[in-house]
């Protein structure tokens, strides 16, 4: 009675559960059921049936507690989400609701509803591995029809995720689409659950293949260099970054080489920036051939390239693997039917010694470059702390030379030039001077090098021409007789293409004639077989500028060359004026008699002695500049030179 009691008690109770249950031994024999399963799958009261009719009871045997989204076998597209319990070790409880996709469509997010009108995106329902329904959408964009979609897994359409997640939209993720035709794409997709226990998900699909590839485009535009294709500066320093937090856990060194490529700018210059582009990819293919050492190359920019050398033990290995790479250079690099030897200048910092960050690795990498490219080139050099003294050093002397041009700190100091037969003064050389606030006058010595390295000497040699033709002019108006002002041309001044206009303008804007000014050049500079040389020098003859030579006797003048060019005067170097050695009292002899059979003038400089000047006048010297006569003097105390 009492077990009969209990059973009605359990049937009322089940009945009154709105959701269909079911008792279910392993077998597939349905044990009992509720109304509200008899409703569900149109079972009669007393019909015993299997529940393999019924839907895919195998999804559930083996797990004690799951759920899952079957399709009933008898009503087909009608899906059911089934929470499955084993009670016993062979038997059942499944906890069945009906899903009406429909009524779940209509409750979706609005934000799903503006993202698909946003653009066209696919949609699918799943269960989380079986695909339960999709739109016409998804199916042609995995190029599939939509029955063929249907009950498939998630996986025969996506990949693992590839890229981070940069979108902006909340929720979604970037994965890899797969096609019916196997080709990949890039997919962004965004879900939303049906019910809070995640069971059932909505998913929207977008194609963003056009986007990842423009963020690749943008990707290699910051990171790598476009013509060498070599990581850049800025993943060069990324990598940096993150070598130096790995090596901070161990006493792994590790080096920083700073390479520079030898006398790039004059093959620039000479071949064209076409055959300079060439080089520099050729130069990167070589340094390839090093990453069985599996550095990391990048370009800095310009004619620069950074190494970072990782795994080292000691020192050795950094300076073999500069040599290594010094001697990978020493074969030739054929060019568009140029053969060519490159040499490379090599700076090298070393961790921990030479710096603990980015930016003290990279910077005094690039200082130990500089040393060797200023004492040998085609070499290597280490970081050491004086190195670092003398750049700062350095960089302060440019940044005060930058100062002095806008405050006027530059000053001129003329020497005379004498006419030794006359004895009457024919010229002055223009001299710069720089008064500095702090340190007094500094040698020309100290900063003419540096202002021809930094470009500064273009502008500062403008002031010098423009300020020597301003004073000149004013002695004339002053009235004392008319005197030629030389002034002296650096080698980035002369290569200027505009040089003959400019030295045209300012004629023109102090009201100088042109006959007055003399622009001196080097030996070496007159004397390079070069056109465009030859063609400068007579453009400036052709205006009635007159051009001399400099320190002559110390290059390596052809007379051949020389008798080409429009030379007015050549100045023998001071050097010469050694009496003592007897050989220098032949070459001046020979430069005086050369001069004069190509009709050109004679000034020696350097002229100290009484001894020297005699011996000039003896041999037909034209002109004396010198310690003899006049030191370098500002312009208010050389009034007593002239003659009325």
């Amino acid at each position: 009675m009492g077990k009969k009691h209990d059973h009605i008690i359990e049937t009322k109770v089940l009945n009154a559960i709105n959701e269909a249950v079911l008792f279910v031994h392993e077998d597939g024999t349905v044990l009992r059921k509720n109304n509200a399963a008899r409703t569900l799958f149109n079972l009669g009261t007393n019909k015993v049936v299997s529940i393999y009719e019924l839907l895919d009871f195998a999804d559930v045997i083996g797990h004690k507690e799951v759920n899952v989204i079957l399709e009933l076998k008898k009503q087909l597209g009608s899906w059911v989400k089934v929470k499955s319990l084993q009670i016993e070790q062979e038997q059942y409880c499944l906890i069945v609701r009906k899903l009406s996709l429909k009524d779940k469509m209509n409750g979706i997010d609005r934000f799903f509803q503006s993202f698909i009108e946003a653009s066209e995106e696919g949609m699918i329902i799943h269960d989380g591995e079986k695909i339960i329904d999709c739109d016409a959408t998804f199916a042609r964009m995995f190029g599939y029809k939509e029955a063929e979609v249907k009950g498939q897994r998630m996986t025969t359409f996506f990949r693992k995720k590839r890229y981070k997640n940069n979108s902006i939209v909340k929720k979604a993720n970037e994965y890899t689409g797969i096609k019916k035709n196997g080709t990949t794409f890039y997919v962004e997709v965004i879900g939303q659950s049906y019910f809070q226990d995640d069971v059932i998900r909505v998913e929207f699909i977008k194609d963003i293949s056009e986007r990842i590839q423009y963020e690749r485009q943008i990707e290699l535009m910051a990171y790598y260099d476009e013509l060498t294709g070599l990581p850049n500066r800025n993943y060069f320093m990324s990598e940096l970054e993150a070598t130096l937090e790995h090596v901070k856990l161990s006493d792994e060194l590790i080096a920083v080489h700073f390479i520079d490529l030898d006398y790039f700018k004059e093959i620039n210059d000479t071949l064209g920036y076409d055959f300079g582009d060439k080089l520099l990819q050729a130069c990167a293919n070589r340094l390839r051939t090093f990453s069985d050492q599996n550095p990391f190359i990048a370009r800095m920019g310009g004619d620069e390239f950074l190494v970072l050398q990782r795994n080292i033990r000691d020192v050795n290995m950094v300076t073999q693997f500069a040599e290594h790479l010094i001697s990978e250079f020493e074969t030739p690099i054929k060019i568009s039917g140029y053969e060519m030897v490159i040499s490379v200048s090599i700076g090298i910092s070393i961790y921990p010694n030479h710096g603990r960050n980015v930016q003290d690795l990279i910077k005094h990498a690039n200082s130990a470059m500089y040393v060797t490219k200023e004492e040998h080139r085609n070499n290597y050099h280490v970081f050491e702390a004086s190195i670092s003294r003398r750049f700062k050093q350095m960089l302060m002397m440019e940044n005060d030379l930058r100062k002095a041009l806008k405050k006027g700190q530059f000053e001129l100091h003329y020497q005379p030039q004498k006419n030794i037969k006359t004895k009457k003064v024919v010229g002055m050389e223009a001299l710069l001077r720089w008064k500095h606030p702090i340190k007094g006058y500094i040698p020309p010595m100290e900063f003419i090098p540096l202002a021809e390295k930094t470009g500064l000497i273009i502008e500062i040699g403008d002031w010098v021409m423009n300020e020597a033709c301003k004073q000149n002019k004013r002695w004339q108006d002053e009235g004392f007789d008319p005197i030629v002002i030389s002034v002296n041309l650096s080698v980035k001044q002369f290569h200027q293409k505009n040089l003959v206009n400019k030295t045209k303008q300012i004629l023109q804007e102090t009201g100088l004639e042109a006959q007055y000014l003399e622009l001196e050049l080097t030996e070496s500079m007159a004397m390079a077989n070069d056109r465009n040389i030859l063609d400068t020098i007579e453009s400036l003859r052709q205006l009635g500028v007159s051009v001399s030579i400099d320190d002559f006797g110390t290059g390596y003048s052809s007379l051949k060359y020389l008798s080409f060019f429009p030379i007015t005067k050549l100045k023998i170097d001071k050097m010469f004026m050694d009496e003592k050695q007897e050989q220098n009292k032949a070459i001046v002899k020979s430069i005086i008699h050369m001069s004069h059979s190509l009709n050109m003038k004679v000034i020696a400089e350097g002229v100290e002695t009484i001894e020297q000047l005699n011996f000039l006048r003896d041999e037909n010297c034209d002109e004396i500049q010198g310690f003899y006569f006049s030191k370098p003097l500002p312009p208010h105390r050389l009034t007593k030179f002239f003659r009325h």
